[in-house]
C-alpha cells in the first residue's frame, strides 16, 4: 500500500497529521500540552488545550528553533514537556550538523509559569554521573516518579562493536542530571527488535494499580517497527534490571487490514473523566520511498487502554475515539 492510493478507515484517520514522537502531558489545572516532533526536524512546538480532543485544532507555538551551527543544529528529536519541581522543562534530542548523528539529550527551562508564551532558556546536555553516558548517539529521554524518587530512561547507542541501542535507566539527583550511573534496562533481543536496525528507543510510563509499565519502540521505522513493553512493581528495586519483567511479542504492531503501518514511541495521559489513553504515531502506508526516517507522514493517533484481569493494559486498535 503506498501514499497515493490509501484506503482511509475507521482506525486510521489522524488525531494531528504529520507529527511524529507524540507527547501528551496533562497539568495540575487539567490543561493538556502537546508537543511532538516535525517533519523538519527544525524545532520545538507546543500546543495547549482545556481538553484532550481540543489539541487537534489547537494553536501551535514554536518556542524553540535550531541552531545554525555546532551542537543543536540538526535531528531535533522527540521533545517531552514535564513539570518538576514547579518549573516547566522540555528533554530534546539534537545532532550537530557537521556530523549529524552525534545526537545527544539536551533540556529547556521556561522562565515563567505559562510555557507557551514566557521565554526558554537552554540549560545544555543532560550532566551524567559517569564518564560513559551520553557518548554516544543518546536521545528519547523520559522522566518518572516512584516512591519519592525520579528515573529518568533514553536510548543509547553502544559506543564500541555494532551499533545497537539499548534502553538504560538512572536515578536523577535533579531535573538536569543524573544522581547515578546509569544501568542497562533492556537490548534488542528478539527479532522483532532487530529488523534493519537492533533498536530499543522511545520509552514511555504508565502506572496501574502498584505496577509500572514501560512500553518502549523497537527496530526501524518503518513497517516492521513495533511497541514491546517491560514492567515492574512499585516497591521493588527499580534500578535493578533482573526486577523488571520483559514480554518476549510486541504489544502492538502494523496491523494491515485496518491499515496502520509502523506504530510506536508512545506516551501515556488521562483522558478528562480519569481513562487512561496511549498516544502514538503510526503511518497510513508501508510503500516508503528511500530512508522512512525522512517520511513525513508519521500521524498521531490515539487508543483508549483497557486492562485485563491482570491488571495488564491491553492495545487494541478496537478502542479508538
Amino acid at each position: 500500500m503506498n501514499k497515493n492510493n490509501y484506503i482511509e478507515t475507521e482506525y486510521n484517520k489522524p488525531f494531528i497529521r504529520q507529527r511524529a514522537d507524540p507527547y501528551v502531558y496533562r497539568h495540575s489545572d487539567g490543561s493538556y500540552y502537546f508537543t511532538a516532533s516535525v517533519p523538519e526536524y527544525d524545532r520545538i512546538v507546543l500546543r495547549r488545550s482545556n481538553t484532550l480532543n481540543g489539541l487537534r485544532e489547537s494553536d501551535e507555538v514554536t518556542i524553540w528553533k535550531k541552531h545554525d551551527k555546532g551542537i543543536m543544529s540538526v535531528h531535533i528529536w522527540a521533545p517531552e514537556i514535564h513539570y518538576l519541581d514547579n518549573k516547566w522543562f522540555i528533554y530534546y534530542a539534537g545532532g550537530d550538523i557537521d556530523d549529524i548523528w552525534a545526537i545527544r539529550p539536551y533540556v529547556l527551562v521556561c522562565e515563567g509559569q505559562n510555557p507557551l508564551n514566557d521565554p526558554w532558556k537552554e540549560l545544555g546536555m543532560v550532566k551524567a554521573t559517569d564518564a560513559f553516558s551520553f557518548n554516544d548517539f543518546s536521545l528519547d529521554m523520559t522522566v518518572f516518579e516512584n516512591k519519592g524518587k525520579r528515573y529518568c530512561v533514553w536510548a543509547e547507542k553502544v559506543n564500541i562493536g555494532k551499533k545497537i541501542s539499548n534502553l538504560y535507566i538512572a536515578e536523577m539527583k535533579s531535573p538536569t542530571e543524573l544522581a547515578t550511573a546509569q544501568v542497562l534496562l533492556s537490548s534488542p533481543d528478539y527479532e522483532w527488535e532487530r529488523v534493519g536496525f537492533w533498536v530499543n528507543e522511545g520509552p514511555a510510563v504508565i502506572k496501574h494499580n502498584g505496577k509500572i509499565f514501560l512500553t518502549y519502540s523497537a527496530s526501524e521505522t518503518g513497517e516492521c517497527y513495533c511497541m514491546g513493553m517491560l514492567s515492574i512493581g512499585e516497591n521493588e528495586e527499580i534500578l535493578n534490571p533482573r526486577a523488571w519483567k520483559k514480554e518476549c511479542n510486541p504489544v502492538l504492531k502494523t496491523d494491515v487490514d485496518k491499515q496502520i503501518y509502523g506504530p510506536g514511541h508512545n506516551s501515556f495521559v488521562k483522558d478528562e473523566t480519569g481513562n487512561d489513553v496511549m498516544i502514538y504515531h503510526a503511518r497510513q502506508y508501508d510503500e516508503i520511498i528511500g530512508d522512512p526516517l525522512y517520511d513525513h507522514n508519521r500521524h498521531v493517533y490515539r487508543m483508549k487502554i483497557k486492562w485485563n484481569s491482570r491488571t495488564e493494559p491491553v492495545f487494541n486498535y478496537g478502542n479508538n475515539f
